[in-house]
């Protein structure tokens, strides 16, 4: 299957991906890193399911194996995980009963369960077998749920990658972060009673917001007004970074970029390819796209959104 014929597969499943070049080299055959998949509630493990077997025979990776759960208490995960299992056995995925079968027949992991309450005993399970494994948004419902499973990472030499999607809108990547003077970001936001508010779907617009402004973020406030909140970081340079957290009305990702010399509004988001293609580069070098205080930072920045909510929209210190 060359590029163009995968591209219209693509189309055709209605997942909207591509594979970088870089991991299609007709001709070029190499073994085959087979990957797991925990969790099967998120839409995100059927795209990149559909996206990575398309091309499998180029791109030398394929999800050969999945274990459901997933959440076994949030609505959501209750409804798609059915569905998404038979899904997966229609595409020649093998089904496994437990997250310790899947590790005995996979090299990496991507851990797609939606609940990040689950995150950090599944996650360690992984962890402590030193297979690659990169962990969708959230990583944990916690600060010091996600620093756990870095340190754990650390201590087992393995490598660990988390992102939102949302990091690599159009535009984002390219802008020099030394010239930025503040950020104001938008993003759907809505709620899930058994996470933090900001993790549950909220954590693309702080991705954006601390890809731009950096990791150091000391103080946050929340202003909760119906059908939106609005989130306020200020940095340790004294720069202001925004995030307005939509659930009333049209939705949408982006925000609007202010440097030293221009203004910039960020592009669109176009779906799940570039964070695959950085997911499929880190599970050949295990090196991590993402620095570890940038995740840390985010998680900081969602617990003290939280609890500036709890205490009626006062600044809370990092």
């Amino acid at each position: 299957m060359d590029r163009k014929t995968f591209l219209l597969s693509l189309s055709a499943v209605g997942v909207g991906l591509s594979l970088n070049a870089a991991h299609m080299k007709p001709g070029k055959r190499k073994k085959l890193t087979k990957i797991g998949i925990i969790g099967l509630d998120s839409t995100h493990a059927m795209a990149f399911t559909k996206a990575i077997n398309a091309a499998s025979q180029q791109n030398g990776f394929a999800v050969v194996a999945a274990y459901p759960f997933g959440s076994r208490t949030v609505e959501l995960s209750k409804e798609r995980i059915p569905k998404f299992t038979e899904e997966m056995k229609g595409i020649g995925v093998s089904i496994v009963q437990s997250i310790t079968e899947l590790l005995e027949r996979v090299d990496v992991v991507l851990l797609e369960t939606n609940d990040g309450n689950l995150h950090v005993q599944q996650a360690l399970e992984v962890i402590r077998t030193g297979k690659p494994l990169f962990i969708d948004k959230p990583i944990a419902n916690s600060y010091q749920g996600a620093l756990r499973i870095f340190e754990e990472a650390k201590r087992y030499n393995c490598p660990v990658f988390s992102s939102s999607s949302l990091r690599y809108i159009d535009g984002l990547e390219a802008l020099d972060k030394r010239q930025i003077v503040g950020v104001d970001v938008y993003s759907p936001a809505h709620k899930e009673a058994s996470h933090k508010d900001l993790y549950w779907y909220g954590i693309h617009g702080v991705e954006m917001l601390v890809a731009l402004m950096g990791p150091n973020c000391v103080s946050v406030q929340t202003t909760e007004v119906e059908g939106t909140s609005i989130y306020t970081g200020v940095w340790a340079d004294g720069r202001c970074g925004v995030l307005r957290g939509i659930r009333e009305g049209k939705e949408d990702f982006g925000g609007t970029v202010y440097l030293k010399d221009e203004i910039v509004r960020l592009g669109n988001f176009k779906g799940y390819q570039p964070l695959l293609e950085k997911i499929l580069s880190f599970f050949e070098t295990g090196i991590s796209p993402v620095p570890q205080e940038e995740t840390l930072a985010i998680c900081a920045f969602i617990d003290a959104a939280e609890k500036s909510k709890n205490k009626g929209g006062k600044v809370i210190r990092l």
